[in-house]
């Protein structure tokens, strides 16, 4: 029950976050229930670990509420035992949670991404808005003044047509009119009332500044033009098969293996690129290199000691100028160096970390199942309420805090202030102990556990009790 209602409430995340894609596109049901079809199995790794919080705190507060769990540890059943077959069920879950991470949702989020990317490319539906010129049917520019809300008729009518390449030379102005695209999404149809059309005529014996038009006087008149890309065209999933969402644990550890070569090349190039001292340079260089490739850095013993000082000072003040000017030069070709290649790097290792990442997310989703089951079961023998309510809330709040973590550990991992493995699994190293010393403590019947510990602490710090009492002997 709570994976179905957690599932639901990040599906609807989903629908929010890309709303603003979806509105106006004149998408049909079917194509509405796949993208939300594809969405809910988007969400699902984080619907697992979220489900197995709230419903360990609803099992064992159940439990608590009614007094079960006091019953059983009379009866001589420890709180571990009662856990037992719970844990079993937990790690079956975890399994299942990290099979469908790495076999069933690259596929999913490949077929999601492309009905997205499908989606973003639609034209919106035909929209006209009231003093606003469109340009979405090809070669007219139309403008209505006001619009009518009950019967959708449109007033007020402007319309210049260049499907001819020409530029303003035929304009139709009309009282008013109905629009609506066909069924097929092919064909636009403007219905049009009480109208003129101004056309200019093109004539050989036109004379000098003497230009000749046409006024034609319409009741009612049928325009149907030829529209493109309005109709629903699906893309190719294969600009999308290699992309870091839709690979499996292997693929993945395949393509990132191939781009971190390819970033160490560039990276070895970049490095040799650099004109500074020899040294500096191979030591740089075997910072990089693999152990093969490293290059001999011992400095070889001075036999003489060189004053560049007393050197410098003895020339005059004009060889002084191009020694300063040729080390600046050399110093600005560095920078310039640098400033080039800098951002090329940034981006082919910001692209590495994202196969990395999402190489270590499948694992630490998965564990995290696990890991709440451990903080959600004593949580629950603490709060000792069932259903709904306060295990909802203290749920929601524990997984704000592990996906605040996340988000932190991972964006350290991303912009490489931390090591990719310490910055995946910081919300883990944080939550797992947690989660063993609530379960520990449970078990022992620790007074930590016990939720009169926390009512007593309260009452003996009622600050609205030692507030009223001041005001009282003031």
């Amino acid at each position: 029950m709570t994976f179905f209602i957690v599932s639901f409430v990040l599906l609807m995340q989903f629908l929010w976050r890309y709303i603003d894609d979806l509105v106006g596109k004149g998408l049909n049901f079917k194509v509405l229930a796949e993208m939300m079809f594809y969405a809910s199995f988007y969400m699902l790794p984080l619907a697992f670990p979220l489900a197995m919080l709230l419903a360990s705190i609803m099992t064992f507060g159940a439990l608590g509420e009614n007094y079960e769990l006091v019953a059983m540890k009379a009866s001589g059943i420890s709180l571990f035992r009662i856990m037992k077959p719970l844990i079993v069920i937990a790690i079956l879950i975890t399994f299942v949670a990290f099979y469908f991470s790495n076999n069933i949702l690259p596929k999913t989020n490949l077929r999601l991404s492309t009905l997205m990317y499908s989606v973003k490319r639609q034209k919106p539906e035909m929209i006209l808005q009231p003093g606003v010129f469109t340009n979405e049917m090809d070669g007219y520019s139309i403008k209505v003044g006001r619009k009518n809300k009950e019967n959708k008729m449109l007033y007020d009518w402007l319309i210049y047509e260049h499907t001819k390449s020409s530029t303003n030379e035929n304009v139709t102005v009309a009282d008013s009119g109905y629009l609506k695209i066909t069924e097929d999404k092919k064909y636009m149809v403007l219905s049009l009332f009480n109208g003129i059309k101004y056309e200019e005529v093109k004539s050989k014996e036109r004379k000098k500044n003497n230009y000749a038009y046409r006024k034609t006087k319409f009741g009612q008149q049928t325009i149907r033009v030829k529209v493109k890309g309005f109709d629903f065209n699906r893309r190719d999933e294969s600009i999308f098969r290699n992309r870091y969402r839709m690979l499996g644990i292997q693929d993945l550890k395949t393509s990132s293996d191939s781009l971190s070569s390819v970033y160490l090349t560039h990276l070895q190039k970049y490095i040799v690129r650099f004109r500074i001292n020899s040294t500096i340079n191979k030591r740089l260089y075997n910072l990089v290199a693999p152990d093969s490739l490293k290059r001999d850095t011992q400095v070889p013993a001075a036999d003489s000691i060189f004053n560049f000082d007393a050197c410098f000072a003895g020339f005059d003040k004009h060889t002084k100028a191009d020694i300063a000017e040729n080390a600046l030069q050399k110093a600005r070709d560095v920078s310039q160096n640098i400033n080039i290649h800098q951002g090329q790097l940034y981006n082919r290792k910001k692209n590495l970390n994202k196969f990395l990442m999402e190489y270590h997310r499948k694992f630490t989703l998965s564990i995290a199942v696990l890991v709440f089951f451990f903080i959600g079961a004593p949580l629950g023998a603490i709060i000792r309420k069932g259903g709904l309510g306060m295990p909802v809330v203290v749920s929601i709040v524990l997984f704000i805090f592990y996906y605040i973590i996340s988000m932190s550990g991972e964006k350290s991992a991303r912009e490489d202030v931390w090591s990719m493995f310490n910055g995946m699994w910081f919300s883990t190293y944080l939550f797992l102990p947690a989660g063993v010393w609530l379960t520990y403590k449970a078990v022992t019947d620790s007074s930590v556990m016990a939720a009169e510990t926390y009512t007593k602490l309260i009452k003996r710090f009622n600050f609205f009790k030692i507030f009223r009492k001041k005001k009282t002997g003031n």
